[in-house]
């Protein structure tokens, strides 16, 4: 199968790819397979993800080097390489999405089984993912352990079609905003409309600051909390950014909060 992919895009046309792609490399894949290389040079996985889904499923047990390369493309949509006297740039616009144990034996927090890992392996084991990285992270959602009987007789939740109108609500909501016709999602929002579109209230202000001094927030942090403030009152339907979003988007900065959850689901917006 072949993929034609553009700065705009994966293209649409007969006999070409019409899904948004999901990659799933697995944690073995080298530098050079996530953002590309070699001789041609060949898109990378961050590439092949574009307008869709990157998945790193055991985060910690990808090489350090490895995830760090991820870093540029996370931050400008695009991925340069430079092979001697050639340069090219491939559009790299994705969600990534990786998931983590809390430790290497994955029982930490866990009180039906005990955690043989020491404070040492542990802090070990979360320092295989750089700072910087983990920063780049706008959504970190603890997951904990299901009790067994859950597993089977727990009442089914809201199905997919549901979740996805809703969602596609809050798009269209987002993109009604949006200057000149334009079409940014909240993720995309430069720092201007960052902060006139999704200033909060007096109260959620307050709230962010509080949060900035006692959990060592980051300038790149505070933005992400914006986001999603802002992304959390679309989906309720609400015109301004207010105290409650702002509480919620700070709950979703697990690991800036030093917890210890069973796992972890975490997001990059795209």
């Amino acid at each position: 199968m072949t993929c034609i992919y553009s700065a705009a895009g994966l293209l649409t046309g007969p006999g070409l790819v019409h899904d948004r792609p999901f990659r799933a490399p697995h944690h073995t894949v080298s530098g050079v397979g996530l953002v590309g290389g070699g001789r041609g040079p060949r898109p990378g996985e961050v590439t092949l993800a574009h307008h869709g889904v990157l998945f790193l499923d055991e985060l910690p047990e990808f090489g350090r080097a490895t995830l760090d390369v991820l870093r540029q493309p996370v931050e400008e949509g695009s991925v340069t390489l430079i092979r001697a006297n050639r340069s090219t740039r491939l559009p790299a616009r994705f969600a990534l999405v990786a998931a983590m144990n809390p430790c290497p034996c994955g029982q930490l927090g866990r009180t039906d089984r005990p955690c043989a890992c020491t404070p040492a392996t542990v802090a070990n084991y979360r320092c295989r993912v750089s700072g910087p990285l983990r920063d780049r992270f706008d959504i970190q959602v603890e997951v904990p352990a299901l009790p067994a009987k859950a597993l089977g007789d727990s009442p089914p939740g809201e199905s997919s079609s549901v979740v996805g109108a809703r969602v596609a609500a809050a798009r269209r909501v987002q993109e009604g905003r949006a200057p000149d016709g334009g079409r940014p999602v909240n993720a995309r929002l430069t720092p201007d409309l960052l902060r006139r579109l999704a200033a909060p209230d007096p109260d959620g202000r307050r709230l962010l600051r509080q949060a900035i001094d006692q959990l060592g927030l980051s300038a790149r942090a505070h933005d992400a909390v914006l986001r999603v403030a802002r992304t959390i009152a679309d989906l309720d339907e609400r015109e301004s950014v207010g105290v409650d979003q702002v509480a919620e988007a700070i709950q979703y900065r697990s690991l800036d909060r030093g917890s210890q959850p069973n796992s972890r689901l975490l997001a990059a917006p795209q």
